[in-house]
């Protein structure tokens, strides 16, 4: 019987969802990374939030495990690196949480277009001060956003429902899926010269690290008001609070911080800086949404190997696995036949596939292949490394599929 370990708060429907898979599962948080990477051994599957820290060092004392599953969108606190060469895939849930962040994002901004907390503590104060809160209307203006994914999208149609124009940055959006979202798809500075809110959706990369920075606030229009419930570390926290005491940000609200827990920020205490502690996916739909995916994923592969939302990995549906069991049999034995007759360096792979096995997802037998090829020469490969492994050493891997007549 797998057996998981739950690290993080969660709903208590993830453990009732494993025990009733047939899955044996541990709930233990609050470890600390040396209790974690002493009972870690232990266990097929971990299933965490944003608190475990599953890093290079964790994973390495990681000998049994098979799967890390994040009950979020956000992975930063996975070492995707480490886990693919170990051979763990890492799965997260990235749409159980998209409309409440999505909400959260729209309602930081309402909250600083019309200084609500601080008209709110006033009141409570006992004072009726009308005149000193002015805000500004939302119909009417531009909002940016860098990313246009699951969470940028909703927030584009909430937008868009109270008549504000919506231009976005990401290189991933299509401008057949911007014309789907009714969103102006622009380049990066396009999009700094035009706005009048800034919303971000992106996750913390090298390429993203401090995207708003002092470059990019100058390029913005004065009173501009930017949102950030992404990730800390996207918004340089310094040049922002530069930008605020001059004026020429009006406004900002942020969910998120670059060091958390934030118990201590330079811009705690000031008037125009909306604040709360990481509550994007903090409603009780997205926290209960979140941890049942993450079980019955967990579960799935562990159970059956079915993959879903996996980001190391090609996905291979409940339906798809068992069709494909046979075949990845053969394929790890081909693989591993062609691999103990290789004498000299491999360079390309071509895999050829005909008949029946040609209609089905074939990427995760291409991955089997090559670990079954890779094992003799390095060890310790599996069909979530292989891939990796192969592209390290410039191994080419060239798939082809022969339809059959009249298919």
């Amino acid at each position: 019987m797998p057996k998981v370990l739950i690290s993080d708060k969660m709903s208590p429907r993830a453990e009732e969802i494993f025990k009733e898979r047939g899955v044996e599962v541990d709930v233990i948080t609050g470890l600390s990374p040396e209790e974690l990477k002493a009972k870690i051994g232990e266990y097929d599957g971990l299933a965490i939030r944003s608190s475990t820290k599953a890093t290079a060092d964790i994973i390495a004392s990681a000998n049994n495990l098979k799967v890390i599953g994040r009950a979020g969108i956000g992975v930063d606190n996975v070492d995707i690196h480490a886990a693919t060469a170990a051979g763990i895939v890492v799965m997260n849930t990235p749409f159980g949480n998209a409309i409440t962040t999505a909400e959260h994002a729209i309602a930081m901004m309402m909250a600083v277009a019309r200084d609500i907390p601080a008209a709110n503590a006033s009141s409570h104060a006992g004072k009726w001060e009308k005149t000193r809160f002015m805000g500004v209307e939302l119909m009417g203006k531009t909002l940016g956003l860098i990313g246009c994914g699951n969470i940028g999208s909703v927030v584009a149609d909430r937008a868009q429902g109270l008549k504000m124009k919506v231009i976005a940055f990401d290189p991933y959006l299509s401008s057949e899926r911007a014309v789907d979202l009714g969103v102006e798809k622009v380049e990066l500075d396009e999009l700094f010269s035009r706005i009048d809110f800034l919303t971000l959706h992106t996750p913390l990369t090298d390429a993203t690290r401090n995207i708003v920075n002092a470059d990019a606030i100058g390029k913005m229009k004065k009173g501009v008001r930017i949102i950030n419930c992404a990730r800390g570390g996207l918004v340089d926290e310094a040049a922002l609070k530069d930008a605020l005491d001059s004026g020429h940000v009006a406004g900002a609200a942020l969910d998120v911080f670059e060091n958390e827990p934030a118990t201590d920020n330079a811009l705690f205490g000031m008037e125009n800086v909306v604040c709360t502690p990481h509550l994007g996916a903090s409603t009780s739909e997205a926290q209960e949404n979140v941890a049942i995916q993450i079980a019955e994923q967990i579960s799935d592969y562990l159970l059956t190997g079915a993959v879903e939302n996996a980001l190391n990995m090609p996905s291979v549906t409940a339906e798809e696995a068992p069709r494909l069991k046979p075949y990845l049999k053969l394929a790890e034995q081909m693989g591993s036949f062609a691999g103990q007759l290789t004498q000299s360096g491999i360079k390309s792979v071509t895999i050829e596939y005909e008949g029946q096995c040609a209609e089905l997802n074939t990427k995760p037998i291409t991955s089997v292949v090559l670990a079954g090829l890779l094992t003799p020469l390095l060890e310790s490969v599996n069909m979530v490394s292989a891939p990796v492994v192969a592209k390290v050493r410039d191994i080419d891997i060239t798939e082809i599929k022969h339809e059959r007549a009249g298919a």
